[in-house]
C-alpha cells in the first residue's frame, strides 16, 4: 500500500507536509514543535545560537549514513529531556528519527530509515554545537531494559512519544517542509510504502 502525504499551507505561511490532517492540525504538531522548529533556525552569520542544528547535521551525516543512500537526509525528533547544566556535555534524550529521501518529481519518495532513541552528548563551541558521543537504546533482544535504564525517571514520558504514531508524523511533515524550503527542494509531498 502506498501512502501520500500532502503538502499545505498554515495561516502562519509555515509549509507543511500532513499526513491527510487539515493545516490547523499541523501547526500545532507534537510538544512544542513549531516553537522548536523556528528555534532550530536561529542563527547568525559565524554562530549557531541553539544545539538544534547540531543534533540535525549528527542524525543525517553520521546516523544517516548507516542507511541506503540517497538525495537527501532528513531528520525528525522529538525531545524528551534537556540537561544543560555542563556546557561541555549537554544531554540530550530523545526519540530519534532519520530517514532519506529521493526527489521524483514533486514528490520525496522514502528510501530507507529508522528509529534511534537514545541520549545525545553535546558540547558547545566558539562557533556552535558539536554533538560528541551518541548512547543509543539497544535495537532487538534487550531494547525495553535498554530504554528503560537510558531514559532513567522520564522512561514513560518517552514511550507515550515513541507510541505516538500520529504526533510523529505530524512533526516529520512540519520539520520536512522545513528542510525543503531551506534547501529549495521543489517538493509537494512526500511518499511512504508500507
Amino acid at each position: 500500500m502506498k501512502h501520500n502525504h500532502r503538502l499545505f499551507a498554515t495561516a502562519l505561511s509555515l509549509i507543511c507536509f500532513c499526513a491527510c490532517q487539515p493545516a490547523s492540525t499541523a501547526s500545532t504538531a507534537s510538544t512544542g514543535s513549531a516553537s522548536e522548529a523556528s528555534e532550530a533556525t536561529e542563527t547568525t552569520e559565524t554562530t549557531e545560537t541553539t544545539y538544534f542544528p547540531a543534533i540535525e547535521r549528527y542524525l543525517a551525516d553520521t546516523v544517516g549514513a548507516a542507511y541506503a543512500p540517497a538525495q537527501y537526509s532528513i531528520p525528525c525528533y522529538t525531545i524528551v529531556r534537556v540537561d544543560e547544566r555542563n556546557g561541555d556535555d549537554i544531554l540530550v534524550w530523545g526519540d530519534f528519527w532519520v530517514f532519506r529521501y529521493n526527489l521524483c518529481g514533486d514528490t520525496l519518495v522514502t528510501v530507507s530509515g529508522g528509529s534511534h532513541p537514545g541520549l545525545l552528548h553535546i558540547r558547545q563551541t566558539d562557533t556552535g554545537f558539536e554533538v560528541t558521543g551518541f548512547d543509543q537504546v539497544v535495537d532487538g533482544a534487550g531494547n525495553l531494559e535498554s530504554a528503560k535504564q537510558l531514559f532513567g525517571k522520564k522512561y514513560e514520558v518517552f514511550r507515550q512519544i515513541n507510541s505516538d504514531e500520529t504526533k510523529r508524523e505530524q512533526r516529520r511533515a512540519l520539520l520536512i517542509a522545513r528542510y525543503a524550503a531551506q534547501h529549495g527542494i521543489a517538493a509537494r509531498c512526500y511518499q511512504d510504502y508500507g
